[in-house]
Protein backbone atom coordinates (compact mmCIF):
# COMPACT_ATOMS: atom_id res chain seq x y z
CA UNK A 1 0.00 0.00 0.00
CA UNK A 2 1.46 3.36 -1.02
CA UNK A 3 1.21 5.87 1.80
CA UNK A 4 1.45 9.66 1.65
CA UNK A 5 4.58 10.75 3.52
CA UNK A 6 5.03 7.13 4.53
CA UNK A 7 2.11 7.30 7.01
CA UNK A 8 -0.86 4.98 7.23
CA UNK A 9 -4.24 6.77 7.64
CA UNK A 10 -5.21 6.47 11.30
CA UNK A 11 -8.78 7.27 12.46
CA UNK A 12 -7.58 7.56 16.06
CA UNK A 13 -5.24 10.46 15.34
CA UNK A 14 -6.74 13.80 16.40
CA UNK A 15 -4.80 16.04 14.01
CA UNK A 16 -4.66 14.47 10.53
CA UNK A 17 -2.73 17.40 9.04
CA UNK A 18 0.74 17.76 10.52
CA UNK A 19 1.24 21.16 12.16
CA UNK A 20 -2.37 22.28 11.67
CA UNK A 21 -4.77 22.24 14.63
CA UNK A 22 -7.89 23.71 13.02
CA UNK A 23 -8.95 20.38 11.51
CA UNK A 24 -9.48 17.26 13.59
CA UNK A 25 -10.81 13.76 13.28
CA UNK A 26 -13.87 13.88 15.54
CA UNK A 27 -14.11 10.30 16.82
CA UNK A 28 -11.01 10.29 19.08
CA UNK A 29 -12.07 13.56 20.74
CA UNK A 30 -15.63 12.63 21.71
CA UNK A 31 -16.24 12.13 25.44
CA UNK A 32 -20.04 12.07 25.67
CA UNK A 33 -21.52 8.56 25.33
CA UNK A 34 -24.55 9.88 23.46
CA UNK A 35 -22.39 11.22 20.61
CA UNK A 36 -21.30 8.48 18.21
CA UNK A 37 -19.02 9.34 15.29
CA UNK A 38 -17.46 7.08 12.65
CA UNK A 39 -13.88 6.83 11.45
CA UNK A 40 -12.25 9.66 9.51
CA UNK A 41 -15.09 12.14 9.95
CA UNK A 42 -13.50 15.55 10.48
CA UNK A 43 -14.48 19.07 11.46
CA UNK A 44 -12.72 22.29 10.48
CA UNK A 45 -12.09 23.31 14.07
CA UNK A 46 -9.87 22.39 16.99
CA UNK A 47 -12.70 20.67 18.90
CA UNK A 48 -16.19 19.28 18.24
CA UNK A 49 -18.49 18.94 21.23
CA UNK A 50 -19.22 22.67 21.56
CA UNK A 51 -20.90 22.36 18.14
CA UNK A 52 -23.52 20.08 19.73
CA UNK A 53 -25.87 22.23 21.78
CA UNK A 54 -28.80 21.58 24.16
CA UNK A 55 -27.73 17.95 24.51
CA UNK A 56 -28.94 16.82 27.95
CA UNK A 57 -28.58 13.31 29.34
CA UNK A 58 -32.07 13.26 30.87
CA UNK A 59 -33.60 13.54 27.41
CA UNK A 60 -31.60 10.60 26.07
CA UNK A 61 -31.29 11.59 22.42
CA UNK A 62 -28.16 10.71 20.46
CA UNK A 63 -26.14 12.36 17.75
CA UNK A 64 -24.94 9.67 15.36
CA UNK A 65 -22.56 10.57 12.51
CA UNK A 66 -21.13 8.10 10.01
CA UNK A 67 -17.70 7.72 8.46
CA UNK A 68 -15.78 10.07 6.17
CA UNK A 69 -18.06 13.07 6.79
CA UNK A 70 -16.75 16.57 6.21
CA UNK A 71 -18.01 19.17 8.67
CA UNK A 72 -17.12 22.80 7.99
CA UNK A 73 -16.44 25.54 10.52
CA UNK A 74 -19.42 26.98 12.39
CA UNK A 75 -21.74 23.99 11.92
CA UNK A 76 -24.13 23.47 14.85
CA UNK A 77 -26.15 20.40 15.78
CA UNK A 78 -29.12 21.54 17.87
CA UNK A 79 -30.47 18.68 19.97
CA UNK A 80 -33.90 18.08 21.49
CA UNK A 81 -33.09 19.93 24.71
CA UNK A 82 -33.61 23.17 22.80
CA UNK A 83 -37.34 22.43 22.43
CA UNK A 84 -39.88 24.07 24.74
CA UNK A 85 -43.21 22.70 25.87
CA UNK A 86 -45.84 23.50 23.26
CA UNK A 87 -48.95 21.85 24.73
CA UNK A 88 -49.34 24.30 27.63
CA UNK A 89 -50.32 27.95 27.98
CA UNK A 90 -46.71 29.14 28.18
CA UNK A 91 -43.50 27.96 26.53
CA UNK A 92 -41.38 29.49 29.33
CA UNK A 93 -39.01 26.82 30.76
CA UNK A 94 -39.35 27.57 34.50
CA UNK A 95 -37.71 24.25 35.40
CA UNK A 96 -34.38 25.28 33.86
CA UNK A 97 -34.01 28.50 35.87
CA UNK A 98 -33.11 29.01 39.53
CA UNK A 99 -35.82 29.76 42.05
CA UNK A 100 -38.87 28.52 40.13
CA UNK A 101 -40.82 25.63 41.68
CA UNK A 102 -41.20 23.39 38.65
CA UNK A 103 -39.91 19.91 37.93
CA UNK A 104 -38.87 19.05 34.37
CA UNK A 105 -41.89 18.11 32.26
CA UNK A 106 -42.47 14.56 31.16
CA UNK A 107 -40.70 13.77 27.90
CA UNK A 108 -44.13 13.05 26.42
CA UNK A 109 -44.99 16.72 26.98
CA UNK A 110 -41.99 17.93 24.97
CA UNK A 111 -41.71 17.90 21.16
CA UNK A 112 -38.93 15.29 21.14
CA UNK A 113 -37.97 14.28 17.60
CA UNK A 114 -35.57 11.47 18.40
CA UNK A 115 -31.95 10.96 17.45
CA UNK A 116 -30.12 13.13 14.94
CA UNK A 117 -28.46 10.86 12.37
CA UNK A 118 -25.94 11.77 9.68
CA UNK A 119 -24.89 9.10 7.20
CA UNK A 120 -21.53 8.48 5.58
CA UNK A 121 -19.58 10.75 3.21
CA UNK A 122 -21.82 13.73 4.01
CA UNK A 123 -20.47 17.24 3.43
CA UNK A 124 -21.96 19.89 5.74
CA UNK A 125 -21.17 23.44 4.65
CA UNK A 126 -20.03 26.32 6.82
CA UNK A 127 -22.42 27.63 9.49
CA UNK A 128 -25.14 25.12 8.66
CA UNK A 129 -27.66 24.47 11.44
CA UNK A 130 -28.92 20.90 11.88
CA UNK A 131 -32.17 20.78 13.89
CA UNK A 132 -33.24 17.99 16.28
CA UNK A 133 -34.21 14.58 14.93
CA UNK A 134 -33.06 15.20 11.36
CA UNK A 135 -31.75 12.25 9.33
CA UNK A 136 -29.23 13.12 6.62
CA UNK A 137 -28.55 10.17 4.33
CA UNK A 138 -25.29 8.96 2.78
CA UNK A 139 -23.56 11.20 0.26
CA UNK A 140 -25.72 14.27 0.86
CA UNK A 141 -24.38 17.83 0.67
CA UNK A 142 -25.68 20.59 2.97
CA UNK A 143 -25.15 24.13 1.65
CA UNK A 144 -23.46 26.80 3.75
CA UNK A 145 -25.74 28.69 6.16
CA UNK A 146 -28.55 26.20 5.63
CA UNK A 147 -31.10 25.38 8.34
CA UNK A 148 -31.92 21.70 8.04
CA UNK A 149 -35.22 20.79 9.68
CA UNK A 150 -36.29 17.91 7.44
CA UNK A 151 -34.71 14.62 6.42
CA UNK A 152 -32.32 14.65 3.46
CA UNK A 153 -32.31 11.87 0.87
CA UNK A 154 -29.12 10.04 -0.22
CA UNK A 155 -26.77 11.94 -2.54
CA UNK A 156 -29.00 15.02 -2.53
CA UNK A 157 -27.86 18.65 -2.35
CA UNK A 158 -29.96 20.88 -0.09
CA UNK A 159 -29.59 24.55 0.79
CA UNK A 160 -31.48 27.48 2.24
CA UNK A 161 -33.59 28.37 5.27
CA UNK A 162 -35.43 26.11 5.50
CA UNK A 163 -33.11 23.80 3.52
CA UNK A 164 -34.77 22.43 0.40
CA UNK A 165 -33.54 19.94 -2.19
CA UNK A 166 -31.75 21.56 -5.13
CA UNK A 167 -30.92 18.41 -7.07
CA UNK A 168 -29.65 14.87 -6.79
CA UNK A 169 -25.93 14.53 -7.31
CA UNK A 170 -26.28 11.51 -9.61
CA UNK A 171 -28.98 9.53 -11.39
CA UNK A 172 -30.95 6.90 -9.49
CA UNK A 173 -28.96 3.96 -10.85
CA UNK A 174 -25.58 5.36 -9.78
CA UNK A 175 -26.97 6.31 -6.36
CA UNK A 176 -28.25 2.76 -5.89
CA UNK A 177 -24.86 1.34 -6.89
CA UNK A 178 -23.05 3.57 -4.42
CA UNK A 179 -25.43 2.65 -1.60
CA UNK A 180 -24.91 -1.03 -2.36
CA UNK A 181 -21.13 -0.72 -2.63
CA UNK A 182 -20.70 1.21 0.67
CA UNK A 183 -17.10 2.18 0.02
CA UNK A 184 -16.87 3.76 3.48
CA UNK A 185 -17.14 0.31 5.07
CA UNK A 186 -14.04 -0.97 3.27
CA UNK A 187 -10.67 -1.29 4.98
CA UNK A 188 -8.17 1.57 4.88
CA UNK A 189 -6.14 -0.39 2.35
CA UNK A 190 -9.17 -0.96 0.11
CA UNK A 191 -10.27 2.68 0.29
CA UNK A 192 -6.76 3.80 -0.56
CA UNK A 193 -6.81 1.58 -3.67
CA UNK A 194 -10.26 2.92 -4.57
CA UNK A 195 -9.21 6.60 -4.52
CA UNK A 196 -8.70 6.80 -8.33
CA UNK A 197 -12.27 5.57 -8.80
CA UNK A 198 -13.82 7.59 -5.96
CA UNK A 199 -12.30 10.81 -7.30
CA UNK A 200 -12.93 10.10 -11.00
CA UNK A 201 -15.09 12.67 -12.82
CA UNK A 202 -15.96 10.18 -15.60
CA UNK A 203 -19.17 8.95 -13.99
CA UNK A 204 -19.85 6.41 -16.74
CA UNK A 205 -16.51 4.79 -16.01
CA UNK A 206 -17.39 4.80 -12.31
CA UNK A 207 -20.76 3.20 -13.07
CA UNK A 208 -19.16 0.39 -15.09
CA UNK A 209 -16.47 -0.30 -12.49
CA UNK A 210 -18.97 -0.30 -9.62
CA UNK A 211 -21.15 -2.84 -11.44
CA UNK A 212 -18.13 -5.08 -11.94
CA UNK A 213 -17.04 -4.89 -8.31
CA UNK A 214 -20.55 -5.36 -6.93
CA UNK A 215 -21.06 -8.40 -9.17
CA UNK A 216 -17.75 -9.82 -7.91
CA UNK A 217 -18.47 -9.27 -4.22
CA UNK A 218 -22.15 -10.25 -4.37
CA UNK A 219 -21.70 -13.09 -6.86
Amino acid sequence: MDMKNGKLPDPDVIHPISGYEKEIYVKPTVKKPNIIVGDFTYIADSEFESHVTHHYEWIGDKLIIGKYCQIAAGVEFVMNGANHQLNAVTTFPFYTLEGWDMQPPELSDLPIRGDTVVGNDVWIGQNALILPGVHIADGAIIGANSVVGSDVEPYTIVAGNPARPLRKRFDDELIELLLRFKWWDKSVEEVNDLIPLLTCSDLEKVRVELKKMIAFFEG
